[in-house]
């Protein structure tokens, strides 16, 4: 399993940039074999963790023409400047909250 990690300083997030996370996410998740999607907004700062099965998944999802316009929408007008890593999940272990929902 790999996780990418996507951080960055937003510019001006409008309606528009809600509507195209909501999709990209949603395609993500439903054809490109995206695991599971997170997202932390604070002070301007925004952190996504997605987590992949494969390189080769992650690929097919950075080609994608969806995804490639919305980075261009990214660059042009939302963020200020991102900073993309991929890395691989050695370990994976959790202790779920008493009500059984996962961290």
């Amino acid at each position: 399993m790999y996780v990418v990690i996507f951080r960055a300083v937003a510019r001006q997030l409008d309606e528009e940039y809600s509507r195209v996370a909501a999709q990209l996410r949603e395609l993500a998740l439903s054809r490109f074999g995206c695991i599971e999607f997170v997202a932390l907004n604070e002070d301007g700062q925004e952190v996504a963790l997605s987590y992949w099965p494969d390189l080769d998944s992650i690929r097919a999802w950075k080609a994608n023409a969806d995804h490639l316009l919305a980075q261009q929408l990214g660059r042009e007008r939302w963020y200020a400047g991102y900073r993309v890593q991929i890395a691989e999940v050695v370990r994976d272990y959790a202790f779920p909250a008493s009500t059984g929902e996962q961290p």
